[in-house]
This record gives structure tokens, sequence and C-alpha cells, in this order.
């Protein structure tokens, strides 16, 4: 599909709008009109001293539809908003589809959520997603409610409160959605970075650790997330916990998570040793509890493995176990995501977080054109009926997310139940304080104390680069300590 971009500079919401109709499609942007064969669009925006015209043109599958509005001296926010609009009106009617989430694109809905509480109360904020966002209601519901999960741990943040996550970005296997930097541990070439690369994470955790020192930072909550941290063994996991505790003031710290992922990876030995090592939460993530669909997306357990997994964890004392399950994968049934709900409710996980599945294009899953409405509907059904049976058993939703090319343009919801929180899941997602993460793919991001400024530093992609450019890593983490001297 080409996308002309005419007399605006409106191109990242006019793309991914095109994305949200067309999850499965290529956009090629174009800022020139010319000749061009197969879909296309055309978006414009003349002005004048008094009044904006916005037109759209779309002409896709031998269809064309066309919108036009005009704003009386209109702000670049207004003008994209309008076109916004525009573009949505032909797609809406080209395709028959009208997303539950209206014109939204962006990742954080729950945070621009209580962004407007804040501005027009509770009423005015959900009067806006419906009414200007063209938000389903049900939708609305859920980014406000999850907006109200939150107002404690918000009240509990401080200006310098930080958190800290660790990459572990090795896996037992590589999932067929899987887009994160992960290398599958069972590779020659992965075992022998595993090594130096533990040596280099252990360096920046205390090199990281000075930095919050020096501008006196305080901690609030540490993440370990891969990948599949389960993958280390005991000594490993505890020989960079304890480099945490020796090198961080852990005395607020309120929360300590380390994704033990999958069930093969889970033994007695090294939950005993996360639990002796202070760690207080936990995520044992079957995605399904259908075998069939595991081994169609290349997981190397079973359901099975998974429920003993769980009932060890909770066995040794841990009180607070996190549960991923993932609505459309490839082979799964209504039917069969229905049960890995009840399955998950039934063991009574603490957390469970729903996500819906992301097609991304570095993954090796390929999703064909033409099962796409199919999936989903399929997928939609399963969200609802997530939402309807957790928070029927006495689950909260309490942080959220989106992703480009979501089958069904749906959502990531975390669940919980009261109490629960995983708190640097908020803090994360809504960037209410800084991150500073350590490791390969880790991205630190720098959030100003009293406003919501927000700068990020890149560590390597891949564990190899990481390995061989680790010094010129480090030279980057010195933007800490400058990003901080300009708030003292």
């Amino acid at each position: 599909m080409t996308v002309f971009i005419i007399g605006h500079r409106f191109h990242f919401e006019t793309e991914n709008l095109c994305r949200m109709f067309y999850p499965n499609s290529e956009v090629v942007l174009e800022y020139e009109l010319r000749e061009v064969s197969g879909d296309y669009i055309i978006t414009s925006m003349s002005t004048s001293s008094e009044l904006s015209v916005l037109n759209v043109e779309a002409h896709i599958g031998g269809i064309i539809e066309k919108s036009e509005r005009k704003a009386i001296a209109c702000s670049d926010d207004e003008a994209e908003y309008t076109l916004a609009l525009c573009l949505y009106d032909c797609l809406t009617r080209i395709t028959g589809y009208t997303p539950a989430w209206g014109l939204l694109t962006g990742v954080r809905p729950s945070k621009l959520m209580n962004r407007l509480i804040d501005e027009k109360g509770d009423e005015g904020a959900k009067e806006y997603f419906r009414e200007k966002l063209l938000v389903s209601q049900d939708k609305t519901q859920l980014a406000f409610d999850v907006a109200q999960a939150q107002k404690q741990i918000f009240k509990e943040n401080r200006p310098e409160s930080f958190s800290l996550y660790v990459s572990i970005p090795f896996c037992p296997s590589r999932c067929s959605y899987c887009s994160f930097v992960s290398h599958s541990i069972t590779s020659n070439n992965a075992k022998k970075l595993l090594v130096p690369y533990i040596e280099n994470l252990a360096k920046e955790i205390m090199i990281t650790a000075e930095y919050a020192r020096n501008n006196n930072l305080r901690l609030e909550s540490v993440y370990f997330g891969g990948g599949t941290p389960g993958v280390l063994s005991a000594e490993q996991s505890e020989f960079l916990i304890d480099t945490i505790k020796n090198n961080f003031d852990m005395t607020f710290c309120r929360e300590f998570t380390f994704e033990s992922g999958r069930a093969d990876t889970v033994t007695e030995e090294k939950l005993l040793s996360l639990k002796k090592s202070g760690v207080d939460r936990i995520s044992i993530n079957p995605q399904t509890f259908d075998n069939t669909v595991l081994e169609l997306i290349g997981r190397k357990h079973t359901a099975e493995q998974t429920v003993e997994a769980y009932r060890l964890a909770e066995k040794i004392g841990f009180d607070s176990i996190n549960m991923d399950l993932i609505a459309g994968l490839p082979g799964d049934t209504v039917e069969g995501f229905i049960n890995s709900v009840d399955t998950a409710v039934s063991l009574r996980a603490e957390n469970i977080t729903v996500h819906s599945l992301a097609l991304k294009r570095s993954s090796t899953l390929v999703a064909k054109e033409n099962t796409e409405l199919a999936r989903d509907m399929t997928a939609a059904k399963m969200i609802d009926y997530a939402n309807k049976t957790l928070s029927e058993h006495g689950y909260i939703p309490y942080y959220m997310y989106r992703q480009s090319r979501c089958v069904g343009n749906l959502e990531n919801v975390g669940w919980c139940l009261p109490g629960k929180e995983c708190l640097y899941n908020v803090y994360m997602m809504e960037e209410i304080h800084t991150v500073l993460a350590v490791g390969a793919g880790a991205v630190t991001k720098l959030k100003a104390p009293y406003d919501n400024h927000i700068e990020r530093i890149f560590n390597y992609k891949y564990p190899y680069e990481y390995n061989t450019g680790f010094d010129t890593l480090l030279e980057r983490k010195n933007r800490i300590s400058e990003f901080y001297s300009t708030y003292n």
C-alpha cells in the first residue's frame, strides 16, 4: 500500500492508522504524487490565513472512498486530528471494520487516560475517549479502571524514585511469535556468549549503582526480564542478585521480580535460590495450556509441566506469581483459550497478564491476509472472555499497553488480585519515574523529576555486540549524571 503525504507532516499518525486497518500490509510513504499500481491513499492538506482543508482519497481493492473536512484557523494538533478523522472515515467504510480503540493508535492508553482525568475529571476523560477519540464504551471503561487501580502507586512515587531492569536475552528455544532480542541457549554460540555476558552485566550493574548513588536516586523495584531469565543456573542468578544487593541501596526497594518464564527452566534448586536471595515475585508463563498449540509455537514444555512448576513455586513460598496468556496464537480456538483462562484462574495465580498476539515482522510467524478477519474475530472473543472471567473472579486490571500489528487491534492487560499489582509494570508503562536498564537490548529511560521530559539511553541490541562494545556502552551511561545535573 502506498500512502501519499501531501502538504502536511503528520506521517506518523497516518501510517499508524493504515497499519491499524491493514496490519499485514507493507505501508510505503511517498511525499510527491505519482502514478502507482495497486492500493494507494492520498492524504493532503491545504491552508490559507482563514482555514485548513484536509482531504483523503483512498483507492483500495478497487474501492474508492473520499473524505474532506475544513477547520477554521486550526492548530497543528487540530489539523492532525481532523486529517486522522478523514482517513478513519474512509477506511471504516472500505473495510466495514470499526476498531474498538477508535482513532487511538498510541501504546499507552491508560497514560493518556490518567492525564485526561487530571485535566478534565473522571467523566470528562471518559467522554473525551468516547466522543473525540471514538473509543468503544468497553475499552474506555477498561482504560479508566486501569487508571483508577494505579492511583495509590502514583501517590507513593517520589521525584528521586527509580527502578532497575536487568536484561537476560537468552531462551531455551525461540517461540514462533517472538520479536525480542533473544538467543536460544541450546546453540553453541549462545553458550559461549553467556559467561562473558554475565561478567559484563555484573560490571554494568556496579557502575549503574554508582550513578544512582551519586545522583541520590531511590530504588523502588528490580525486574529481571528477557528472554527467559530462568535459563540461568541457580549460581548465575544468585551471583547477579548479590551484585545488585551489594551495590545498590535496597532500603526502599518494594519489589524484586524474576521472570522464571517457561516451565522447562523451573527447578526446585533455582526457586529455593531465588527465594533465599530475596526475590518476592516471579513469572511462570504458560502462554497457553493447550499442548498442541505449545508445540506449534515452538515451546518445549507441556501444560502439565507448567502446573507442576506453579505448584512447586507455591509450595516453596512464593505468593506473587504471574502467568502470561496470549490470545490469537496459531492453532488455538476460543474453546482452547477459555480452558487456558479457566486453568490460570483455578490455580489462583496472583497475576494473570493477557496479551494479544502481535504479528511482528522479525518473528518467524507469518500471518496470511486471507485469515486476518477470522483471526481478528477469534482473538476479540478470547479477550472478551478473559476480561469477563477475570473480573468475575476478583481480579482487577492494573496496567495495560498496546502494540502495532496486534490481531484485532487489541490490547495487553495485566490483571491481579487486589494488593498484588506489579509495581515495576506500572512504573515502566506509565513512565512515572526513571528506569535504569542493564544488559543487551536494554533501554534506560530517564524521567525528569518534576516534569514529563524523558530521555533514552540505548544499550547494544545483541549479546555479542554488548560483549565486544562494552567499553563504548559504558560511556553512554555518563548521560545519567549529565541529565540529573540539570535538575540539581
